[in-house]
């Protein structure tokens, strides 16, 4: 599970090499399957992997205090750029893969599009 801590306002990233979809496609290639009959937290090791690569972009885009614990949470802040008092807002996510299928060897696609295709996709589901 993700948590990042951020105040609103703007934060400068800089050696930003990727896109979100690159980085989309490399995070879904990480095998995260849980294991329900498991009693731990979480219930495979290898759900961490992918929250220690998380971690460790998080620290090189300058957030200094991403850290892991032992349950496989990613905690981050990225304090507020604003004078103003503004509210806290969390972000929380999941990163392990439903037990059902493997999560190993997955070989994701890229499919792009056009705004036309989608609108005719739309008008399909209409009719």
């Amino acid at each position: 599970m993700l948590i990042l801590r951020l105040q609103i306002g703007q934060m400068s990233i800089t050696n930003y090499n990727h896109t979100v979809a690159e980085r989309f496609m490399r995070y879904v290639q990480v095998d995260t399957q849980s294991d329900p009959a498991s009693p731990t937290q979480p219930s495979t090791e290898k759900q961490k992997d992918l929250s220690r690569i998380l971690v460790e972009e998080l620290k090189a885009i300058g957030i200094a205090d991403a850290e892991l614990d032992e349950h496989g949470y990613v905690y981050a802040t990225i304090p507020a750029t604003s004078s103003k008092n503004v509210p806290v807002l969390c972000y929380c996510s999941h990163v392990d893969t439903a037990p059902d299928c493997s999560g190993a060897g997955v070989k994701p696609i890229l499919q792009k599009t056009t705004m036309a295709a989608i609108s005719y996709c739309r008008m399909i589901q209409v009719l």
